[in-house]
């Protein structure tokens, strides 16, 4: 069973860089068949994807939070991990870590969601 969970701190002061990690346990992130993931979903807003890391530590990411965004791994410790430069309030939101099945186009394991806050 594939569980994905996250960790980082919960409140993030303006200005500074949100860093989450999302450890994974029975899987591994250096499959070809999926990429890792990093969604958010603001207060009362749908979810928004951030972006992906691919097996081959390929990175894509959403074009409005591109310039602020990093996702990186560590293969090691089957990791993954998101930093968001330049915080604002409007990156307060629940984030999540998934994984999707490329072939499929749909997520099929979550991570259960971390609250940021980003706050002075």
């Amino acid at each position: 069973q594939v569980q994905l969970q996250e960790s980082g701190p919960g409140l993030v002061k303006p200005s500074q860089t949100l860093s989450l990690t999302c450890t994974v346990s029975g899987g591994s992130i250096t499959t070809s068949t999926y990429y890792w993931s990093w969604i958010r979903q603001p207060p009362g807003k749908g979810l928004e994807w951030i972006g992906n890391i691919a097996y081959s530590g390929t990175t894509y990411y959403d074009p409005s939070l591109k310039s602020r965004t990093s996702i990186s791994r560590d293969t090691s410790k089957n990791q993954f991990t998101l930093q968001l430069s330049s915080v604002t309030p409007e990156d307060t939101a629940v984030y999540y870590c998934a994984r999707m099945w490329i072939a499929h186009g749909s997520y099929d394991y979550w991570g259960q969601g971390t609250q940021v806050t980003v706050s002075s």
